[in-house]
């Protein structure tokens, strides 16, 4: 690509034409019916998205050179993780927080949940806490909001026998409040400090294998979605939302394994879970039922888009099965319902550790301790996790359930 090609070149009768750079990769020439020439670059950033970039007109303003000088710059910042793009964006939002007065509470919400809810895991769910609490004043300047209307939102849960969820609701608004501060959208961070409806005492319950095995019954009864998902949080032992939000990717069943990313666990390191007998007959009889046309790699849900949902209701539907003389439990006890019944039978607790894939004490580790940790001691794993489904399901029960699935 040179000026006397450029300068050569015809507009199309309809549309526009694009030529490609082939010195500054990514870099295009565009040619429009009306004869308007201009240039656009694409771009990934490091760890990050692609992203489009227009540099103006040809010949004037933006030269060929100059346009190969723009777009060495962008690549040069893409290589170390900037992102221009992402950060228009975020002085956008923050210019529109300039002025106080003219930004409502909800919108105040919602730009926090853009520049920062929406990274984390459960920040959909901290959003919804947030606009539940303050919905009589959503549509009030955000300057208008004082401390006391955070503390009587918090002090409404608590006197409503839900201590504990009022803590919670404490939490994301202190977290609201300090972050509007330090962006200036608040004058003074009216969040700091405020009062603890209800002291947590930590809970200390197991449920005993008796109880796993009642819980397990009662799952036959949850339907083909909740069941085997109930199920397989029973056999592998790994936490809610790496189940619930399983997907075909992450399974092979001819290995009879699960292999998360670090990006889907909680510590953030990955990890590998050996399926049991059972737990590998779970998932074939739900491969056998996926739709080949499905436009989802997940395995429960009912969307096709996100992971299964309505976590509490399913809970509640179990805990009627259960009846009412069964001691309160949550499906997290499972794991430790798990390490308790594992240890008691004479497996290593670092063994245990492995599969609930539990964080080691000390610095953080390197990318090959990672490596290593992900696939660290896995035939002890699986001889404890096969050894788990035989205390759960029994011994009489795997090939049934093994011949079922086939």
């Amino acid at each position: 690509m040179n000026d006397r090609y450029l300068k050569s070149l015809t507009p199309p009768s309809a549309g526009r034409l694009e030529v490609s750079d082939s010195k500054r990769v990514g870099l295009r020439f565009r040619l429009s019916a009306s004869g308007r020439a201009t240039w656009v670059y694409e771009k990934r950033v490091k760890g990050g998205q692609k992203r489009k970039h227009t540099f103006g007109a040809w010949p004037e303003p933006v030269s060929l050179s100059d346009a190969r000088r723009m777009a060495l710059e962008i690549e040069l910042e893409a290589s170390q993780g900037r992102d221009r793009v992402a950060e228009a964006e975020t002085s956008r939002l923050v210019l529109e927080a300039a002025t106080a007065s003219a930004v409502t509470i909800q919108r105040l919400i919602d730009i926090y949940n853009e520049m920062h809810l929406s990274t984390l895991r459960r920040g959909a769910e901290r959003k919804r806490q947030i606009e539940q609490s303050l919905a009589p004043k959503l549509s009030l300047p955000a300057s208008s909001l004082v401390r006391s209307d955070l503390q009587k939102a918090v002090d409404a849960k608590a006197t409503a026998g839900r201590g504990v969820f009022a803590n919670r609701i404490r939490s994301a608004l202190m977290a609201f409040t300090r972050w509007a501060t330090e962006r200036d959208y608040l004058e003074s961070d009216i969040g700091a400090g405020l009062a603890r409806p209800m002291k947590e005492v930590s809970r200390d319950r197991t449920p005993n294998v008796r109880e796993v095995r009642q819980i397990w019954a009662a799952t036959t009864l949850m339907g083909s979605l909740w069941g085997p998902a109930l199920r397989l949080l029973i056999l592998t032992a790994q936490r809610r939302h790496e189940i619930l939000g399983l997907e075909w990717s992450e399974v092979d069943l001819q290995r009879a394994t699960i292999t998360k990313s670090g990006t889907r666990t909680k510590n953030g390191q990955g990890h590998i879970t050996h399926l049991s007998k059972p737990a590998l007959a779970e998932l074939t009889a739900l491969a056998k039922r996926r739709d080949p046309a499905a436009p989802t790699d997940l395995i429960f849900t009912t969307t096709g888009k996100t992971p299964i949902s309505g976590v509490s209701k399913a809970k509640s539907r179990l805990d009627g099965l259960l009846g009412d003389g069964f001691e309160p439990w949550r499906l997290h006890d499972l794991r430790g319902a798990f390490a308790t019944a594992l240890v008691e039978a004479g497996v290593p607790e670092s063994v245990a550790d492995r599969v609930l894939n539990h964080s080691a004490v000390g610095s953080a580790p390197s990318t090959v301790a990672r490596i290593y940790n992900r696939a660290e001691q896995m035939p002890q794993r699986a001889e404890a996790l096969d050894h788990w489904a035989e205390i759960v399901v029994g011994e009489n029960n795997l090939t049934d359930l093994v011949r079922d699935a086939i």
